[in-house]
């Protein structure tokens, strides 16, 4: 283990070494993020998920680098040329880049202009006129190098410089200061392209466009990429050129006393500059900007995802599932309170077919024979319409009902995929969808991961960033909400049980083949007895998978069967039967314990006991519990219903980097802009809000043409 590197992440990431050191010990055991987070609290000082996977992904990085720098100085060494100096620059290297332009002038050249005027001799030429002393006119001293492939004086110059120009390419410090001036001076900036073609005007505040580097918007850097892939927009970075020459003049002309020479230097100067130099800088920064926007996008995906997914089940509700269509009808899907399908039907409410009075008497029949609770409503197409529809239906309704419209993406995917047609194979895609649609008010987590992640819809820029990366953030926020909830071991789906800490397909298999044969598990500990899961797998997942109404009370809490007999002690020393475990009798006498003392006398760590008791007091915690409800409805609200300044409630649908989107009923979601939200500055919407969120909002706009409306988190001041 590279201490250096443990050094510079403590630094980083303000962790201490010890910290870091014992994090990277469980993982190279083999552990799992999410068993080190929960159950290894004692060995890495409390670090959650998210800081233990920046350990990792850092120390790797880390690594990498410094297999890099070994290798360039061996390749280095092996031509002759390492020195104490270069030796002591690599070392001092903190990104790849900077090793890379160490590197560069000791690389293998393929066929350039400088190369080719080496080959033909004009190498010593190109030193005496960089040393600044001739004897004689420069003429003269050209014409020594003259031969059968350089006929001119001319010839012998323009060689020399080109040998000049790639020197000063070349040099490691040259390239650092270029890089630092242009993305600290220079411009990012978009033109539209003459014979392109935007029928949407997409990309047309980009037209013509100018942003200093060092400020980039990241979003606005996804779009202008996107602008640019598309053919749509020419980028580049604009800078005056005149700072990066006089910079360079400056370290490089030492003599100014020879005008020819100068003239000369001068002209290399230039040409490096525009030829080899801005055009690799402006390519770095650009990927350096791509790479940051990525993360920022990547990061946004990640947070809104966790936010959906943790939004809270709505549990022990018969759920009505409402599919909107236009042509083929709207797909009904009633569920009961686990989420089985007890009936499917399709109403048409809608044009072309129009039969409103029909389908609202179907629908109240529903409401009346399955004392239906909530209508799920999805929001793609006819959404609002079908909203309209079902709050009228809803007035007609012999017992309360509510509404909530729910977010349909990705449930066509699903509803076409292998796992749909397993779970329905007797119903078409869009019943299929209407039971998805359903089931994501239930229970969002279990149903959301039977969709692959990035197709779920929370962000921006999906298809602008690097798919790989996207995939891999979003399916460790999933691993680490799963892992944080848990899941019952008897009734768990395969989609849900592959996020599980240490579990695979085999696992898995074997799980569900158990299930089929012998109905349910009784304990955790069968899992080992029966040879499902090995000893280390078990140790993974066993935290995570929990098992009700079986033959250990404590197989229903997030305690690990490793603390068993710790947590039978502490009930033993407390005087608590077993049985007690969740009841209001326990939480008294858990409260306001001398925990010190306890840990002393069991000898347990704070972590461990701190867990124990919390799953004592509520066995089978669910966190999401503790969350906001979805905002149900009972009535619809229309555009032309809105004035400026009305204050209305809103679930926050979507978060990006310069506002979020907010459903308050209305046909679209509402825009609030970030610098709206707040009298104090935020970077980031996701500092105020997140996914899910029920907010109180106000009217700020209103764009009838347009269908839009804009709001404020800020209450008006200005209204009579």
């Amino acid at each position: 283990m590279n201490e250096n590197i443990i050094n510079e992440l403590s630094q980083t990431l303000n962790i201490t070494t010890k910290s870091i050191t014992s994090t990277l010990n469980l993982l190279a055991e083999g552990n799992t993020i999410p068993f080190i987070a929960r159950y290894r609290k004692e060995v890495t000082g409390g670090l959650d998920e998210t800081k233990i996977r920046a350990i990792e992904t850092a120390y790797t990085y880390g690594v990498n680098l410094q297999k890099r720098k070994e290798e360039v100085k061996r390749l280095i060494d092996e031509k002759g040329l390492l020195t104490d100096e270069i030796i002591n620059k690599i070392d001092a290297a903190n990104k790849l880049v900077e090793i890379e332009d160490i590197y560069r002038p000791f690389k293998e050249k393929k066929k350039t202009k400088a190369t080719e005027a080496i080959k033909n001799g004009l190498e010593p030429l190109a030193k005496i006129i960089m040393s600044f002393k001739i004897n004689g006119s420069l003429n003269d001293l050209a014409q020594k190098y003259l031969n059968e492939n350089v006929k001119t004086v001319a010839d012998a110059l323009t060689g020399a410089k080109y040998i000049i120009a790639e020197w000063i390419s070349d040099n490691a410090y040259y390239r650092k200061q270029i890089r630092y001036l242009t993305y600290h001076e220079g411009i990012l900036t978009s033109k539209k392209k003459s014979k392109s073609i935007d029928e949407l005007k997409t990309y047309e505040m980009y037209y013509d466009f100018q942003e200093p580097v060092k400020y980039a918007k990241m979003y606005r850097v996804l779009a202008i990429n996107r602008g640019e892939s598309e053919d749509v927009l020419s980028v580049s970075i604009t800078i005056n050129e005149d700072l990066i020459l006089n910079f360079l003049k400056e370290k490089i002309i030492k003599d100014l006393s020879n005008p020819e020479l100068v003239e000369v230097v001068e002209a290399a100067i230039k040409d490096s500059y525009k030829r080899l130099i801005a055009p690799s800088i402006e390519r770095e920064i650009r990927s350096e900007l791509k790479d940051k926007a990525e993360d920022v996008a990547i990061n946004n995906f990640s947070n809104n995802l966790e936010k959906l997914l943790m939004q809270p089940p709505i549990k022990e509700k018969v759920i009505l599932g409402f599919d909107p269509a236009y042509r083929t009808g709207c797909k009904l899907a009633v569920l009961d309170v686990t989420g089985k399908p007890l009936k499917i039907t399709v109403i048409y409410p809608h044009e072309p077919k129009n039969e409103y009075a029909k389908s609202k008497e179907i629908v109240l029949k529903l409401i009346d024979e399955y004392h239906i609770d909530v209508i799920a409503i999805g929001n793609g197409t006819a959404s609002r319409e079908s909203e309209s529809f079902i709050a009228d239906v809803i007035k007609s309704a012999n017992r309360k009902v509510e509404y909530i419209i729910v977010s349909e993406a990705g449930a066509s995917v699903y509803s076409a995929s292998p796992l749909a047609i397993s779970e329905f194979p007797n119903l078409h895609v869009e019943e299929r969808s209407a039971i998805s649609i359903g089931r994501r008010l239930q229970d969002p987590l279990s149903e959301l991961v039977k969709i692959d992640p990035e197709s779920i819809g929370v962000g921006l820029y999906q298809h602008d960033v690097t798919e790989k990366k996207l995939k891999e953030s979003l399916n460790f926020t999933t691993e680490k909400i799963v892992n944080q909830v848990g899941v019952n071991l008897n009734t768990a789906s395969p989609s849900i049980l592959k996020y599980i800490s240490g579990l695979t397909k085999t696992s898995i298999d074997k799980i569900i083949k158990f299930r089929d044969e012998f109905g349910t598990f009784k304990s955790r500990s069968e899992l080992l007895k029966k040879k499902i899961l090995n000893s280390k797998t078990y140790e993974q997942a066993i935290g995570f998978l929990r098992i009700l109404n079986g033959d250990n009370i404590l197989d229903t809490t997030s305690i690990h069967p490793e603390s068993y007999e710790h947590t039978k002690k502490l009930l033993n020393y407390l005087g608590i039967d077993i049985q007690e475990i969740g009841t209001e009798e326990i939480k008294n006498k858990l409260t306001n314990l001398d925990k010190n003392t306890i840990c002393t006398k069991l000898n347990i760590d704070n972590y461990t006991l701190d867990d124990i008791i919390d799953s004592l007091i509520k066995p089978n915690r669910d966190p999401r519990d503790m969350l906001p409800k979805p905002l149900l409805k009972k009535d619809v609200l229309h555009l032309e219903d809105l004035k400026v300044g009305m204050k209305l409630q809103g679930t926050v649908r979507n978060v990006i980097d310069f506002g979020a989107f907010i459903d308050i009923g209305i046909k679209n979601d509402g825009l609030i802009h970030i610098s709206k939200m707040s009298d104090k500055f935020i970077k980031h919407p996701s500092e105020i809000l997140q996914v899910g969120d029920i907010i109180d909002v106000y009217v700020d706009d209103i764009n009838l043409e347009k269908q839009k409306v804009s709001l404020s988190m800020k209450q008006p001041t200005n209204l009579a």
